[in-house]
């Protein structure tokens, strides 16, 4: 399999994901509609949902960044990584973005902002000093693929996404306990309503945990793909797979890991463990996998 091949692969599941997390929204507006007497609540938990989304999406990265601890630097700050950083920009066409470093062992990496133009790139302490250049070079060239394929923006859709089921499935399963926005005297056929209402309570304790699980899935195939665009900017799948090896070696969490950034990284910042149900409830697929997959694309000339 070549990286173009990898590429398109990840491309179709993730619009598979996106689609269906999309259908959930829809399902669960439909089922509360029907659960309450007064849409009012709903179409108020839709519109503070998307306000938080518009919140989000033009000071997320700055949030990202503070919450990292990242120091934004200049070229003579660090010559290396800036050079390296620049280079990669000239070759994938991309402007530069901001580049910072965060005072931390844990050799990470992450980039954010909501567009090309408004993007960031930042790096570890522990990352610059236990990676050869061509292993930055394949660590830095991912993370430009996260910029250069809009996953940055795909994946803030995707955390509004998570947001919206989850305080409109909070917000009716608190109206169900108080006893608001339902009518159980309502005219119709009694038990289709109580049916109904029992679906809608299922799907509101259900549904955010489905949410978060094609979270993480859409999450794991942005890796894989930008792992593959990667490639396509350095011509050398080896240096990035030689690096993920590297990473990986570092068991410890970052100092300021949080769940809520941690999608961003190219590893989970909260530490890695090997059993069935962590692939699952994972933002990031296990490196071992990503590493089998750099090797067999072989180096392209």
């Amino acid at each position: 399999m070549t990286f173009y091949d990898q590429i398109e692969s990840n491309k179709r599941r993730t619009f598979f994901f996106l689609f269906f997390f999309i259908l959930i929204v829809i399902g669960l507006g439909w089922l509360f509609s029907y659960a309450f007497n007064s849409r009012a609540i709903l179409w108020f938990a839709i519109g503070l949902s998307f306000l938080q989304a518009f919140i989000g999406y033009y000071s997320g990265d700055k949030v990202a960044l503070a919450v990292s601890g990242a120091k934004k630097i200049v070229k003579n700050d660090n010559l290396r990584l800036w050079n390296i950083v620049e280079n990669l920009c000239i070759t994938a066409g991309l402007p530069m973005p901001n580049v910072y470093i965060i005072n931390d062992q844990a050799p990470n990496a992450f980039a954010t902002g909501r567009d090309p133009k408004h993007s960031s790139v930042a790096v570890t302490i522990g990352l610059l000093e236990s990676l050869t250049d061509s292993e930055l070079t394949g660590v830095v060239a991912h993370e430009l693929s996260h910029v250069r394929n809009y996953d940055i923006r795909l994946m803030t859709i995707v955390v509004v996404l998570v947001g919206i089921v989850s305080l409109l499935a909070d917000l009716f399963l608190r109206a169900r306990f108080f006893g608001f926005g339902g009518d159980d005297n309502r005219e119709g056929n009694s038990q289709t309503q109580t049916i109904m209402l029992v679906f809608a309570i299922l799907a509101a304790i259900l549904a955010p945990i489905a949410a978060t699980l094609i979270q993480f899935a859409i999450s794991r195939k942005r890796e894989y793909m930008a792992d593959s665009s990667g490639v396509e900017l350095t011509r050398y799948p080896e240096g990035l797979a030689s690096a993920l090896e590297k990473i990986s070696q570092y068991k410890h969490p970052m100092k300021r890991a949080s769940s809520a950034t941690a999608h961003l990284y190219i590893s989970n910042p909260l530490g890695m463990t090997k059993s069935y149900l962590s692939k699952i409830f994972s933002t990031h697929p296990p490196i071992e996998d990503r590493v089998a997959i750099l090797r067999k694309m072989g180096s392209v000339e």
